[in-house]
């Protein structure tokens, strides 16, 4: 086993600079190695990590290990151990193509289990190579046919991502990619192979185009402009409300009780009594804000929870030549496994791309000076297409609309999280999550 000691000084100082690292806003304290790998020897060598910094975090790694390293490859170096180069191997196309060929193999490596699901019959011969810009997560495309989703923080547990996409793959569904192969350690899951959409676009993408579309055009409307995205979100609407019932379906369904209703109600005001603490350009909506989630305390009606995709918005779905495809059933990454394991309201989904849409139609806007005609096309390209997607969902599933109360909880409650996550990731965007609180609880901000 690789001693990775020496290094754990430089992880601390190289962590925090990874998109998928967690902690960013704190301080990172020790660095201890909890397992080591070799999962290909000689030069250049591939060792997998488990670390776990000072806060209980664990994360894993790919570290790449060469005596030089390649002008290409610069920019991902680590630090130096015994003389070879340390390095994120994502970027090594040499390197991750052993993944796939892992997998294929049905092989298991120093405990780590490389297994295909069913007769997905995998093609080991493809080159890897890293996809994007980094999330929570690191994605690696063999061959545009496969997809390895490597999960950085590692959590042991049951793993929606993987159980959800199992569970619609037996029933048929339309809306995912196919699961293809899994890497597991004891209770953890580590990555998911599934099939590789190259001909898809990303639902933000489209989206914005079309807003990008309405504001070049001046004078006319959302429905006037060749790039109209509202029939693309009504058939979205009908994608999604398909899925929550491929769901119920494979996993069943259950009732919220009061109890359990009272629990997300207190929730929604915890979670406000936090950002409020951080983020004082919130205070004049606390009033509002907690009379919604009253409010739909108040209702009292006993919602339907089932199984959800947990962490829904414009890049989360893909369109391709056949139709709309969820990806990502993981939930919100930073929430607790217990809480992206539960049963919700499948409007909590709904409500996660109603945001989106308003991210999407006023993200032209962020920087700028106001422009008041500006303003009113972005609200009108939100309002447009919101409707399309709850039409659209409410032609396969319940309509959204008629739990008003509890769908505008929820939808202040994720306007609440993106204040924080704003506040400490992007200021300039801050404008957008409070500029639409005031508008949803009839405050000021009004174009």
């Amino acid at each position: 086993m690789t001693d990775l000691s020496q290094l754990h000084e430089r992880l601390r100082e190289w962590l925090p600079g990874q998109r998928w690292f967690g902690a960013k806003n704190r301080a990172v304290g020790a660095v201890t190695t909890k397992q080591v790998v070799t999962l290909v020897e000689g030069e250049p060598g591939l060792v997998h990590v488990v670390v776990s910094v000072a806060d209980g975090e664990d994360y894993q790694l790919l570290i790449g290990l060469r005596t030089e390293l390649p002008e290409h490859l610069e920019h991902a170096r680590i630090g130096v151990l015994n003389g070879q180069v340390c390095y994120e191997a994502a970027f090594d196309s040499e390197l991750t193509s052993h993944l796939l060929g892992l997998i294929a193999e049905d092989s298991w490596v120093g405990g780590i289990h490389f297994a295909p699901e069913g007769d997905a019959g995998l093609d080991p011969e493809l080159r890897g190579r890293p996809v994007g810009v980094e999330q929570s997560n690191t994605s690696l495309v063999f061959g545009n046919r496969y997809i390895l989703k490597l999960f950085r923080r590692v959590v042991a547990g049951p793993n929606p991502d993987l159980q959800l996409h199992r569970a619609l793959y037996s029933v048929g569904s339309k809306h995912i990619a196919r699961p293809l192969g899994v890497v597991t350690d004891g209770f953890v899951v580590l990555g998911i192979m599934q099939e590789f959409l190259p001909a898809a676009a990303e639902g933000w993408a489209m989206a914005t185009a079309s807003v990008r579309d309405l504001m070049a055009e001046g004078d006319l409307h959302a429905e006037e402009v060749g790039g109209d995205f509202a029939g693309e979100a009504y058939r979205l609407g009908q994608a999604v409300g398909e899925v929550h019932a491929d769901l119920r379906r494979a996993l069943g369904e259950d009732r919220e009780d009061e109890r359990r209703l009272h629990e997300a109600v207190d929730a929604m005001h915890r979670r406000l009594d936090g950002v409020l603490a951080e983020v004082p350009e919130l205070d004049k909506h606390e009033q509002a804000l907690r009379a919604a989630f009253e409010q739909a305390r108040a209702e009292g009606t006993r919602v339907q929870v089932q199984y959800i995709h947990g962490d829904l918005h414009l890049g989360q779905v893909l369109r391709s030549p056949t139709g709309w495809v969820l990806i990502d059933f993981e939930g919100e990454p930073a929430a607790p496994l217990a809480e992206r394991n539960a049963l919700r309201s499948p409007l909590r989904d709904v409500a996660g791309m109603l945001r989106s849409f308003d991210y999407a139609a006023h993200q032209m806007l962020v920087g700028q000076e106001d422009d008041h005609q500006l303003t009113v096309r972005a609200l009108e390209w939100s309002d447009r297409n919101r409707e399309a997607f709850c039409d659209g969902y409410a032609g396969v599933a319940p309509d959204p609309r008629e739990q008003a109360p509890l769908l505008r909880a929820l939808e202040l409650d994720k306007a609440v999280y993106e204040v924080a996550y704003e506040h400490g990731n992007r200021p300039e965007w801050l404008a957008v999550p409070l500029a639409s609180i005031a508008r949803m609880t009839g405050g000021e901000d009004q174009p």
